[in-house]
């Protein structure tokens, strides 16, 4: 088997015994990739299950499994998909990590990666830094989707602190709240209950953000499946998206921080969201077999 550049440590002598990976986090949010351009790779939910596992498998927020292109001016397609097996259309800090390994092995400035929610053009930012142009942020209820036709700036439901969130979708649907003291908000609590409120057929993401100044934004949130991530891309966008539209921030290049770390989030005119943050490397190596 031919090593693939991605894999490449300079030593001789390793025994592949299976799929090569490799284990990257964006903010401490982590992910196993794997190459499946040359040879399709196609697991099923027990082998995405097992992988994910972070006492039996690898460990991972998420299974990234790269493949051809399917239109011709992008240089890969990109499959997100879940520790329960369910495919998503889009994370941030997913493609921010691909899009580091795919500028390094193509040697271009700028590519274009290919998403089941549209085309995402990663550009190097220097020093392990990669930005994403996102695409635009959907505001319409159907967009969300939302069960019922409502005015997506006030969604009107609500737990505890968290009450009235702004709906959005950028590849995923999110319900951002806004706060006046993110660290007293308990989000393992509420969390789980307004991911799956009966308004979100499809569940979501529930964000909690406090605004610490205009140009300052720190974010939590508790992602479907059901986890309080350290770091979430999409939810860093919509977060100042919904900003803006409730009139809290004119700024369009604004700090997101979360647990992790934080990244940049540019609101552009057009209405195109912007996201630059770190991707890292932790290793590679081979998947294990069930059985």
């Amino acid at each position: 088997m031919q090593q693939h550049p991605w894999f490449s440590n300079g030593k001789t002598g390793l025994i592949q015994m299976g799929r090569q990976f490799v284990k990257m986090h964006g903010l401490r949010n982590d992910f196993v990739i794997v190459d499946g351009r040359e040879t399709p790779y196609a697991p099923c939910v027990e082998e995405i299950i097992h992988i994910c596992d972070r006492h039996e498998g690898i460990g991972a927020d998420e299974l990234l499994v790269v493949g051809p292109p399917i239109s011709g001016n992008a240089y890969a397609f990109l499959r997100i998909i879940n520790p329960d097996g369910r495919e998503v259309e889009a994370c941030g800090n997913a493609t921010r990590c691909v899009g580091w390994l795919l500028l390094q092995e193509s040697g271009h400035k700028e590519i274009t990666v290919e998403t089941p929610g549209g085309q995402l053009r990663c550009r190097d930012a220097g020093d392990k830094s990669v930005a994403v142009e996102m695409g635009r942020v959907r505001t319409g209820w159907q967009d969300i989707p939302l069960s019922r036709e409502m005015d997506t700036l006030h969604l009107g439901i609500g737990a505890g602190q968290l009450q009235d969130p702004v709906g959005m979708n950028i590849g995923n649907p999110h319900a951002v709240f806004f706060v006046d003291d993110l660290p007293g908000v308990d989000l393992t609590r509420y969390g789980p209950q307004l991911q799956k409120d009966p308004l979100f057929p499809q569940e979501a993401n529930i964000g909690a953000a406090q605004l610490i100044d205009p140009e300052t934004l720190r974010l939590s949130v508790w992602e479907r499946p059901g986890v309080l991530t350290t770091a979430c891309g999409t939810g860093a966008c919509v977060a100042v998206a919904a900003a803006h539209r409730r009139g809290l921030t004119t700024e369009r290049l604004m700090t997101v921080i979360m647990p992790a770390g934080s990244v940049e989030i540019e609101l552009k005119e057009d209405g195109t969201v912007v996201m630059t943050g770190l991707a890292e490397t932790c290793y590679t190596g081979f998947l294990p077999v069930i059985g």
